[in-house]
């Protein structure tokens, strides 16, 4: 009776031991799992603080001081440099010749890449090397771009001079004349970056199921009535990407302007990141510069606000 009694009790003992000890032994686990989770995310989480986070919040406190390149100042002004900025007809004008030049290369690169993919996706001879020369000026880095642009653009010896000429027309000083030198660059970037548009409404296109094509031909329907009736509709969302992803492209002008030019800041082409960079390395205002940055910023997200508002209705219309 003792001796069953006894077993009884180590044997209550060794089940109630393994039923505390469970919780104890999950609690651990997710420690464990927790710990591994936050050790493959900090590398992460440090790069987004220290070349991120950081910059943005120490570009916000910059702009509400009057630092200097130099190292004198930091002394706290308050809003003074963005009231500065607000009144600034330099800086307006800088802003509305940004906005012209997206206005301006935004159109052709959206057309000409459409055009250019729908050449390479009805099959014409040599598609592979159409694909490389549409696509290869834009592996080109900037300098080498703005160079090529630089001779083509000479008034003595450049091509398109001679182009003209051999029209019968008379030369143009482009990169010099105020009225020809923005769409000089507007020119040398869609030759640059289109092939990056390109490439995306290619890949759109060759997602459009076949059938569809075939079935349009069966019923009548040509090549522009496919092309207008079912390769542009279904090449919505992609247009809608292309066109965000170009406009905030174009907003960030800057190496191709500054690098035909030579470093000239001109009242035609001087875009708004230039004179954020003339503001704070030629004149040494730090603080002022990081103002006009987030007066930018601040434009850069009303635009993307209306257009996320001005897609979202139209696709409520579509529902």
């Amino acid at each position: 009776m003792t001796t069953t009694t006894a077993a009884t009790d180590s044997t209550r003992t060794i089940v109630t031991g393994s039923k505390t000890g469970a919780p104890a032994r999950r609690a651990g686990s997710r420690n464990r799992e927790q710990l591994i989770s936050w050790a493959f995310l900090a590398p992460f989480l440090i790069a987004f603080v220290l070349f991120l986070a950081w910059p943005i919040v120490h570009g916000i406190i910059l702009s509400f001081t009057d630092q200097s390149l130099t190292g004198a100042g930091g002394a706290f002004v308050g809003f003074a440099n963005y009231a500065e900025a607000l009144a600034d007809p330099v800086m307006w004008r800088s802003m509305g010749n940004t906005v012209w030049f997206t206005l301006l290369s935004t159109v052709p690169l959206v057309v000409v890449a459409l055009l250019m993919a729908a050449l390479v996706d009805r099959g014409i001879p040599g598609q592979w090397l159409w694909r490389l020369s549409f696509f290869m000026p834009y592996l080109l880095a900037s300098t080498v771009i703005s160079q090529i642009w630089v001779w083509i653009f000479n008034p003595q010896i450049g091509a398109a001079n001679n182009i003209l000429e051999a029209f019968g027309l008379e030369p143009i000083a482009w990169l010099q004349n105020p009225d020809t030198n923005m769409l000089s660059i507007v020119i040398a970037t869609v030759w640059w970056t289109v092939g990056f548009n390109f490439l995306l409404y290619l890949a759109a296109m060759q997602n459009i199921p076949p059938q569809q094509y075939e079935a349009a031909s069966l019923d009548g329907a040509g090549p522009w009535r496919q092309f207008w009736s079912i390769t542009l509709p279904q090449l919505g969302p992609a247009t809608v990407l292309i066109l965000i992803l170009q406009i905030l492209a174009s907003l960030k002008l800057f190496d191709q302007a500054y690098q035909m030019l030579g470093g000239v800041a001109s009242d035609t082409t001087r875009s708004i990141v230039q004179y954020i960079y003339e503001a704070g390395f030629v004149s040494y205002r730090f603080g002022y510069s990081a103002a006009i940055s987030y007066v930018f910023f601040a434009l850069i997200v009303i635009i993307g606000v209306a257009q996320a508002l001005i897609s979202r209705r139209r696709k409520e219309s579509q529902l």
